[in-house]
């Protein structure tokens, strides 16, 4: 039984319990939004670890990293380290995203590497296997592809990024309204040729139910594919934009009928003024299921910086109800990350995480508090284990062993000035 049936039927389990503790939740609040829906818990039952992690309403924001081969770099030890380093940095999540020579290989090491969540697009793999084995992609049978799904659930994902909210009459209104950028997911762009050479319906559309099937059979959390998302600011809230959230939300109210957990990937490319409507939207139209973020950019002019523009909107939906950030890092829209952009891009996105979590006056609000009086007392070792990088401060104190605070150096501190006042001192 999948974590949802479990829940329904009143059962609080292993993992809902690490969930509660790790949250300061009672276990039951954790149950509860289970049932409902609203809180997902990424734990295959094949596979063993003992990182749980919650996603979803009334927990704190997750974030969620990438990795994976590729033709251009097929070079399966970097990606190791890459997800090392998502660890150490604090990610709860990552997707391989692996198109190289040996995917399965990847995997295997995705998944005996790490003791988080892991998860993946498996168009990606049976993609390559077309060609491969038929010569083309748009050669791949249904029956190719879901035989992928399988194989990936069976070895261990955790959760599973599928693009179903892609279906002929979407494509239809893309066609007839047109785009700045039309579709950036390269999954969705991998199904939309598909559908177009072949004149077909979207199998992982078509065949939802079968879909379900399988994902349920390894408590695989299903993440709806954002396939339509924009790719551009000027796209944002368009009529492809919107009706592609409505067909996820029919998905979404299917899988939660079946008892299989689900979340709901959002888009990328969105300008601040629109991301309130954008989450109250997703919200309403798919029952309140977790939001997984892909974004938001804020800007689209800071290739570079995208890591900055991604936590600007990130926070800002994050105030707004996302549950899931996918990180950004420097080289998006510039090339392949490397391990440095990896762990810039993780702690990046925990900072724009921070920012929305300390709104609930949960752990967040107290991790600032804390973080407030240990600057004031000067006690160095309780600001370094409060920082998101903690590297940097015991940089910044090694430099100045004179005194206990990196800004003020040699000269009299601010707070010890306004304690003499206070009567403090």
């Amino acid at each position: 039984m999948t974590q949802m049936i479990k829940a329904r039927a009143g059962k609080i389990t292993e993992e809902m319990e690490m969930v509660a503790l790790q949250e300061g939740v009672t276990p039951e609040f954790v149950r509860d939004g289970v049932a409902a829906g609203r809180i997902v818990i990424p734990k295959n039952k094949n596979r063993n670890r003992s990182k749980i992690c919650g996603i979803g309403g009334g927990l704190d924001i997750k974030i969620n990293g990438l990795m994976g081969t590729s033709s251009d770099r097929d070079d399966m030890e970097m990606e190791v380290r890459k997800i090392q380093a998502m660890e150490e940095e604090g990610a709860s999540a990552f997707m391989d995203l692996s198109m190289g020579d040996h995917i399965n290989e990847m995997r295997k090491l995705s998944l005996t590497m790490s003791n988080i969540a892991v998860g993946c697009v498996p168009v990606y793999q049976a993609s390559v296997e077309a060609v491969e084995k038929r010569g083309l992609m748009v050669n791949m049978t249904s029956d190719d592809l879901f035989s992928v799904i399988e194989q990936q659930c069976e070895e261990g994902m955790d959760f599973m990024a599928v693009h179903s909210a892609l279906n002929m009459d979407l494509l239809k209104i893309l066609k007839k309204t047109g785009r700045t950028a039309d579709i950036v997911s390269r999954g969705g762009s991998l199904m939309t040729g598909w559908m177009f050479h072949n004149d077909k319906e979207n199998p992982l559309y078509a065949e939802f139910d079968r879909l379900l099937k399988i994902l349920k059979a390894t408590d695989t959390v299903l993440s709806i594919g954002d396939a339509i998302r924009p790719g551009a600011n000027a796209d944002s809230l368009d009529q492809s934009h919107l009706r592609g959230l409505m067909v996820a939300g029919e998905l979404t109210k299917r899988a939660l009928e079946a008892g299989v957990q689900v979340m709901v990937e959002g888009p990328g490319h969105v300008p601040l003024n629109h991301i309130p409507s954008a989450m109250l939207l997703q919200k309403r139209l798919c029952y309140d299921v977790p939001y997984y973020i892909l974004g938001f950019l804020a800007t689209d002019v800071a290739p570079g910086y995208d890591n900055i523009t991604g936590a600007i909107g990130g926070a800002f939906a994050g105030m707004h109800g996302a549950d899931f950030l996918c990180y950004l890092t420097p080289a998006e829209h510039l090339g392949l990350p490397t391990e440095e952009d990896v762990r810039i891009g993780v702690r990046t996105t925990k900072i724009a995480a921070q920012a929305a979590n300390v709104l609930k006056h949960g752990t967040a609000w107290d991790r600032d508090l804390a973080m407030a009086k240990a600057r004031v007392a000067r006690n160095d070792e309780e600001q370094i284990r409060l920082a998101i990088n903690q590297a940097n401060l015991t940089a910044a104190f090694a430099k100045s062993p004179s005194h206990g605070c990196a800004v003020c150096r040699d000269t009299r501190c601010p707070a010890d000035v306004a304690a003499e006042f206070f009567g403090l001192a």
